[in-house]
């Protein structure tokens, strides 16, 4: 009975002239595809390393006795990092200075002997012989004065080296040795990253160098690197460095297991914020152009297949296969095949798009009163 009375009021409904709801289909959205150009950062791994790295080690053996820095310290050129003992150094200097005296005063009396036997010859008082053999000791003495000279110098550049300091303003590196080890020239003390600007090396494809070196440059790698934008520095915690970096250098020459190049960004490093060693990712902005982007709402996966639902003239979807690459700005995709310029294709909503329904619905006329 109850299925009745609703029966009976519909019909009751529709003989007063009451106008019943209509289904109203709602189209989905699409979009015509075009070309255009887009900026895409494309990411390379890269480790850091200071501009003027230096190892430190000691120019002369002996004891070190003293360690003045710590590892991780900020200097300044000519900092004192470590001393070596220097008391065998010192006995050097004072064995060479005595010397050096008794060779002055050999010269000296060499030269009373020329000038001596030079006035007596243009008397001729002495022979020649004599005169010619003065001479020579005298030159003799001069040479070892020299000799003499020489050997208090190397001695003072040796006390010298008994104090090692740092030849560049930066940050020292681990220090591997300790006091009161015996130390020798091959001896690695530490290393001091001169991090004022700060290197970060890489690899680039070598298309992306051959695209830039087409512009006009005729194959000049150093004219090359002036088309590339400024880069970026990620840290692997996906930290951004603040400033950003310059693409300085290029090998030019092609890595044949890779098909890369070696590259070095360099950074301004004013507050020391970057360390050696520290490795990353650089992201260089890389402009395409004349290339199909489409949202990536627009891409349906199925399995390993990206699909797009493109509109036919019937206005009923059909899905077609495409390939795409990552725009990097985490909206859209760059399709390299599938598509053509002019197709119209399904964005919000392709996921709920079946195969052959219809997708666009034609507006209704409006009633006019």
């Amino acid at each position: 009975m109850k299925w009745l009375c609703m029966f009976g009021l519909m019909v009751g409904l529709v003989s007063c002239g009451v106008d019943m709801p209509k289904e109203t289909k709602t189209s989905y959205d699409t979009m015509v595809v075009e070309k255009q150009s887009i900026t895409v950062p494309v990411k390379f791994s890269a480790k850091l390393k200071g501009q003027s790295d230096v190892i430190i080690s000691p120019q002369v053996s002996g004891q070190l006795m003293q360690i003045c820095v710590s590892e991780g310290q900020q200097v300044r050129r000519g900092t004192t990092l470590f001393v070596i003992d220097s008391r065998n150094a010192q006995l050097d200097l004072e064995v060479a200075e005595s010397n050096l005296l008794a060779a002055q005063a050999s010269e000296r009396s060499a030269k009373l002997e020329y000038e001596s036997n030079k006035n007596l010859f243009e008397k001729n008082i002495v022979s020649r012989y004599m005169l010619d053999n003065s001479e020579n000791a005298y030159r003799q003495a001069q040479a070892a004065v020299s000799q003499a000279n020489a050997s208090v110098n190397r001695a003072k550049v040796n006390l010298g080296f008994c104090t090692i300091t740092s030849p560049v303003d930066g940050i020292i590196g681990e220090i591997p040795v300790s006091e009161g080890i015996q130390v020798s020239p091959g001896t690695q003390l530490t290393i001091v990253s001169g991090n004022a600007k700060m290197e970060a090396v890489f690899s680039v494809p070598e298309s992306v160098l051959e695209e830039a070196v087409a512009q006009g440059y005729e194959g000049k790698v150093e004219d090359a690197l002036k088309l590339f934008p400024d880069v970026s520095f990620v840290m692997k915690n996906g930290t951004e460095y603040t400033h950003k970096g310059r693409i300085t250098s290029a090998t030019g020459v092609v890595n044949t297991a890779t098909g890369t190049i070696a590259c070095k960004a360099t950074f301004p490093n004013p507050d020391g914020q970057l360390y050696s060693g520290i490795q990353g990712s650089i992201v260089m902005p890389y402009n395409h152009k004349d290339v199909i982007v489409i949202p990536q709402y627009a891409v349906v996966r199925l399995q390993d297949k990206a699909l797009v639902y493109k509109v036919k003239d019937d206005n009923t979807a059909t899905a077609v296969t495409v390939t795409v690459e990552d725009a990097g700005n985490g909206k859209d995709f760059i399709v390299t095949s599938g598509l053509e310029v002019g197709d119209k294709i399904v964005t919000v909503g392709a996921n709920n798009v079946q195969e052959g329904e219809q997708v666009i619905f034609p507006e209704e006329p409006k009633n006019k009163d």
